[in-house]
């Protein structure tokens, strides 16, 4: 069983920066692909980005060339780096793993977090 721990969210200015944290528990972090999603007040949550385990990457075209993931597997955590924040980033971010490989779909990760919030103020 793999827990997941988000952290770093908060309240910040537009054009303001966040890293979220995501610790994970269990020996297989390593193996997991690594993903991240977000729920904005009304709705659907989607995808944001994602990190194989041998370290590529995947991006929702919203976020591309502001949102940076990675992870260290050696402390076991992932991160997602928030540079120019907006107003409609607004939402939940949920911090995911699983073996399903490098993708969008939320279904094929088996782990996740409960989550933490970011508010973009304008």
């Amino acid at each position: 069983q793999v827990q997941l721990v988000e952290s770093g969210g908060g309240l910040v200015q537009a054009g303001g920066s966040l890293r979220l944290s995501c610790a994970a528990s269990g020996r297989r972090f390593s193996t997991y692909t690594m993903g991240w999603f977000r729920r904005a007040p009304g709705k659907e949550r989607e995808f944001v980005a994602a990190i194989s385990w041998s370290g590529a990457t995947l991006y929702a075209d919203s976020v591309k060339g502001r949102f940076t993931i990675s992870r260290d597997n050696v402390k076991s955590t992932a991160y997602l780096q928030i540079y120019s924040l907006k107003p409609e980033d607004t939402a939940v971010y949920y911090c995911s793993g699983g073996d399903g490989g490098l993708t969008t779909t939320p279904n094929a990760y088996d782990y996740w977090g409960q989550g933490t919030q970011v508010t973009v103020s304008t």
